[in-house]
């Protein structure tokens, strides 16, 4: 397995996504850090990678953004060789097709959400290796071991978009506020038919946690 380099940029991050009737909602904070030493507070590491589809990254600050480029620039040309727009699958599979071949080179934990007219809304995730899985809701990076118990809790296959931007909103904060990797604002993307609706959540209107 990859190991970081001296000095590289690593987002020892919270992200996650939910499925819900008729969309999908993804989460992330913004903290990116270089060891102990934060180097940028407000990163956006939720990422377009076509007009309803969108990644959130973490692992290597560098390898993500590159693999997300990649993606970024075959869906383009597979809309203007199809002429329509691709699946989430097809992004999906992309993603999930470079990050193996290149396993023995990449830090990249991914999570692919988006809707189209195919398949509807669809969560995938694909974590270092380069194995991919499609769930209704997934989370990952380092704060991501703060919280599963929390999501598997609350967590119920026919929340409303506003209930999953609640669930998203609270499950990063707690994550926040146990993970020091783990920080800054929270980035939240509600994708549905109509589009894309953006929220940030700044730090002093983060949910409240009990913290001893």
């Amino acid at each position: 397995m990859p190991q970081l380099k001296p000095g590289e940029i690593s987002m020892g991050t919270t992200i996650m996504a939910v499925q819900f009737d008729g969309g999908v909602v993804l989460g992330a904070d913004s903290r990116t850090s270089s060891g102990t030493y934060v180097s940028n507070r407000v990163s956006d590491k939720l990422t377009k990678v076509h007009d309803r589809i969108y990644c959130c990254r973490s692992g290597s600050a560098a390898d993500t953004q590159a693999v997300a480029d990649v993606v970024r620039y075959h869906l383009a040309l597979y809309t203007a060789q199809h002429g329509e727009e691709p699946t989430v699958k097809v992004a999906a599979s992309l993603f999930q097709q470079i990050c193996y071949d290149n396993k023995d080179n990449l830090m990249a934990g991914i999570i692919v959400a988006g809707w189209d007219k195919v398949d509807g809304a669809s969560v995938y995730e694909i974590p270092l290796g380069g194995s991919i899985h499609k769930l209704p809701f997934t989370l990952a990076g380092s704060g991501s071991t703060f919280i599963y118990g929390y999501c598997d809790k609350l967590f119920r296959p026919a929340m409303t978009k506003d209930e999953c931007i609640e669930f998203v909103k609270n499950s990063v904060s707690l994550a926040i506020s146990r993970d020091g990797s783990s920080g800054g604002v929270i980035r939240v993307a509600a994708i549905t038919e109509d589009g894309v609706e953006r929220q940030i959540v700044h730090g002093n209107n983060l949910p409240q946690q009990f913290l001893g």
